[in-house]
């Protein structure tokens, strides 16, 4: 497909956040670019967007569709079906957009097109302080979500559908997302491998992800993409990589220090310090602040707590006693309707 034949498709899957959809679209109407389409999708919520959405009717070319829950995966299915362009970019509703976003992505495609890419996300300055910090163990290559801050340079990139973009042609070839989540990202990017197609990481290509999450959501929520991890491997075990036992090797590595540590050799819970040192000093540098960097430490932690605990579990349940992924874990399946 050549740059100039493509149309630009946004795909914004929805649940109850018409806050967010409203932040979202002001930031459309501020873009450079403004040659797109932009598709809602409400996922059966019940605080609807219909109401943001019919204010901007007159500012961007905008549809809205309700349809029952069925998860985000099936939900962005649903849009990209519906969507009119050629080449369709998803983003999570907790994103706004940077002003050169469309630029950017358009520059990219020219001078190397993919069929699908993912981009990076960051944060910005109005930020809460806990949502800059669950942005830096979202991010930092540091910590097991580096790979949302572009530091996966080994093997195949997997974009995330926070900030991801797709072409028609490998929507239609791979029928898009399952019915996995967390996971249906990695699952995508494997399928599309699968039938021939490439993904690339857009270093350029930047949202500002907002992450509207407490504490707990945030355990919650790390701790699933912990379990879904073995079931992909699974499923697909020729992309299986060691890299992905890390966070469960140093969660169980932390208890052992800690215990080696109260019977007579304290260096390897020193080398635990260190590392947790480093995390609070490169926060505290790139946020300019101690106190969202002793936060950070914080979001660290539950990040590999919260991601050990889940792999630790899915692995025994999955891949040692071969269990079914969605009798064990149906909380990680939406069913399509």
């Amino acid at each position: 497909m050549q740059s100039e034949s493509i149309s630009y498709s946004f795909i914004v899957p929805v649940y109850n956040r018409p806050n967010e959809i409203l932040e979202l679209l002001q930031s459309m109407t501020l873009l450079s670019d403004k040659d797109f389409e932009v598709v809602i999708v409400e996922d059966g919520s019940t605080e609807k967007s219909d109401e943001v959405v019919a204010q901007f009717q007159d500012q961007l070319h905008i549809s809205y569709y309700y349809k029952e829950n069925s998860g985000p995966g099936d939900s962005r299915n649903y849009g990209m079906r519906v969507a009119k362009g050629n080449y369709f970019l998803i983003l999570d509703s907790d994103c706004i957009l940077p002003t050169n976003y469309m630029v950017e992505v358009r520059k990219s495609l020219e001078a190397e097109y993919v069929d699908c890419f993912g981009g990076v996300d960051t944060a910005m300055d109005s930020f809460t302080d806990i949502q800059k910090a669950i942005n830096f163990a979202m991010t930092s290559f540091l910590t097991t979500g580096g790979v949302r801050g572009g530091s996966e340079k080994l093997g195949k990139f997997q974009p995330r559908s926070f900030n991801m973009g797709i072409s028609k042609r490998a929507f239609e070839a791979s029928n898009g997302f399952s019915e996995i989540h967390p996971g249906e990202d990695p699952d995508l990017s494997i399928r599309l491998w699968k039938l021939g197609f490439e993904t690339k990481l857009l270093k350029s290509v930047a949202v500002f992800h907002k992450r509207r999450i407490d504490w707990d959501k945030y355990k919650l929520q790390v701790s699933k993409f912990g379990m879904v991890r073995p079931i992909l491997n699974k499923w697909y075990p020729e992309y299986a990589k060691i890299t992905y036992f890390f966070p469960a090797v140093f969660l169980v590595g932390f208890v052992f220090a800690t215990i080696l540590a109260l019977l007579c050799c304290p260096i390897f819970i020193g080398l635990y310090g260190i590392y947790f040192l480093l995390c609070f000093v490169l926060s505290s540098i790139s946020n300019k602040s101690i106190y969202i960097g002793a936060l950070s430490v914080w979001a660290v932690v539950i990040q590999f707590y919260g991601y050990g605990t889940g792999f630790i579990k899915s692995f025994i349940q999955i891949q040692l006693l071969n269990k079914d992924p969605r009798v064990v874990f149906p909380k990680l399946f939406f069913s399509k309707k």
